[in-house]
């Protein structure tokens, strides 16, 4: 099957909806499938830096995606972002009545009302629009498909699982510490992450404070808090072995729909220390793979007395990318017979 995934977030950029397309890519073409990314790296599609994220390119001329899918003619089409990359897509699919399926990866109306001050209504509104003719709606989790029903967001919404390379990221990687006791965060340094309540931790004596990963906000909070340790953005075995060294890691974002790094860090034999709101709730069990509590600091406290192997059990019974495309794949919706269609219409 040729299978087109639409996205306004790709390589080069480092994030969790990037993280899970490759590998539901990888996982796809392992099983035989074609996988065609539409994104803003696509010949001809001209980009702009995003307001306030520059490293995050923007397609201006989505005009050309038209042509780009009639050319393609994928066998089926996923929208996957909703940017202008995704806008255009399913406004495409709209109009030649092409069925789709589509993902929410990200709390974009509430990244819009943090950043931009767009009330949330107005952003919930755009995205009940735009994924209304999806013909599945595929969410992270149980509570982020409950809190979108409650915006009415879609009548067929599926939980879409996540996992982790479980041979990349491993506790046998822990080696000669860098620094004898650390708690890590990995991911984006932005405002929306919610890192000040991980700077402003007082966690046990000793520790050190590690930032894995880039942002808008790096140099003004590597200004901020000199105390704390940014070591900049990782990839591959570079990134598992931080992970495997560190003796907990502190997830303090509010705003996550998942978070695959949680899995990548119990993988590692490193428990997990979160707020319990929606993301980490449907991840973290309390004693078995980290501690969430509205007290950052006893999550921390209560984290750090959970044995590593209960963590990377934890993730080898529950997570892999396999599932992960298993329901991808059963989602799809096959288009083939509108191309057909469609140049008997242009005829």
């Amino acid at each position: 099957m040729k299978i087109m995934i639409a996205t306004d977030a790709w390589h080069p950029q480092l994030n969790g909806v990037v993280r899970t397309l490759e590998n539901v890519v990888r996982v796809l073409e392992k099983r035989g499938h074609e996988v065609i990314i539409l994104s803003h790296q696509w010949e001809g599609l001209k980009t702009f830096g995003a307001p306030g994220y520059p490293e995050v390119e923007l397609v201006w001329n989505v005009w050309k995606i038209d042509n780009i899918i009639k050319e393609v003619k994928p066998d089926a089409i996923h929208v996957a972002t909703e940017g202008p990359i995704g806008l255009a897509t399913r406004n495409f699919c709209y109009w030649h009545k092409v069925p789709i399926t589509s993902s929410y990866h990200t709390k974009t109306p509430e990244f819009l009302l943090k950043v931009w001050h767009i009330p949330l209504g107005i952003g919930y509104a755009f995205m009940r629009w735009l994924h209304r003719d999806s013909r599945t709606v595929l969410v992270t989790t149980k509570s982020m498909m409950e809190e979108l029903d409650s915006w009415t967001l879609h009548s067929n919404m599926k939980v879409w699982t996540r996992g982790a390379d479980l041979d990349l990221f491993n506790p046998n990687l822990a080696g000669e510490k860098r620094y004898n006791k650390t708690m890590l965060y990995v991911g984006r340094v932005s405002v929306e992450k919610n890192l000040e309540a991980f700077f402003n931790l007082n966690g046990p004596e000793h520790f050190r404070k590690v930032v894995v990963g880039s942002g808008p906000m790096l140099e003004a909070y590597q200004q901020q808090y000199p105390d704390v340790i940014f070591v900049g953005a990782k990839t591959g075995i570079e990134l598992a072995k931080w992970f495997a060294d560190a003796d907990v890691f502190v997830f303090p974002s509010k705003w996550d729909t998942f978070g695959v790094v949680m899995i990548e860090a119990n993988a590692c034999g490193t428990p997990i220390a979160g707020y319990p709101v929606t993301g980490p709730k449907d991840f973290v069990i309390n004693g078995v793979n980290g501690w969430l509590d509205e007290n950052l600091e006893i999550a921390v406290e209560k984290a750090l007395t959970i044995d590593r192997k209960s963590c990377r059990t934890y993730v080898e019974n529950n997570y892999s990318w396999e599932k992960c495309v298993d329901i991808f794949e059963q989602t799809l919706v096959p288009v083939t017979w509108r191309w057909q269609q469609l140049s008997k219409e242009n005829c």
